[in-house]
């Protein structure tokens, strides 16, 4: 549920989640001295900012509890970052961010930062790839792709570099 004022509106919130976290990065340029309350079942937040001066004011009604203790915020130029500690760290993930399954226009998913359920803690550090550190072999992958190296005729390099579109190139001039 969320509750506004009349004359304030709510400002642009992106937000993602891990098991025990929930980001909420508040899209406001330039909004000094927010009043940012943090409980365990809401977050409230107004302030005066962006290219127009102004007021935004919101009310998040949380799905779950979260640990204001824990949880940080930061106030940056650009935007607020909230980081909300899950009271049930290990609970998993959240359906969605509000108590209410109500669609609001000022709530986005941060595509960024988010990552999904079934993801490891292992892909999130490594960045979700098979860069450095990454245990991932080509060849097995290959294998599973059905490519190069799928069964036990593969392909020789021979067969590979021939080409009879190739064969009767006129030359140069």
């Amino acid at each position: 549920m969320v509750q506004e004022n009349s004359t304030a509106t709510p400002p642009p919130i992106m937000w993602a989640q891990r098991s025990g976290v929930v980001f909420l990065t508040i899209c406001l340029e330039d909004c000094k001295s927010p009043i940012i309350t943090i409980e365990p079942t809401r977050v409230y937040f107004k302030g005066v900012g962006g290219t127009e001066k102004r007021e935004h004011e919101v009310d998040i009604k949380l799905f779950k509890e979260i640990d204001p203790e824990k949880s940080e915020k930061f106030v940056r130029d650009r935007n607020i970052e909230l980081i909300l500690r899950k009271q049930e760290a290990d609970g998993g993930y959240w359906p969605h961010l509000t108590n209410d399954r109500t669609k609001h226009h000022w709530l986005k998913v941060d595509f960024n930062r988010w990552r999904d359920e079934e993801s490891s803690d292992e892909d999130d550090e490594m960045g979700g790839g098979g860069g450095a550190g990454g245990n991932y072999d080509l060849a097995e992958m290959m294998k599973t792709m059905g490519g190069l190296g799928a069964g036990d005729n593969k392909p020789s390099l021979d067969e590979l570099e021939s080409d009879s579109d190739d064969e009767d190139l006129p030359g140069l001039e």
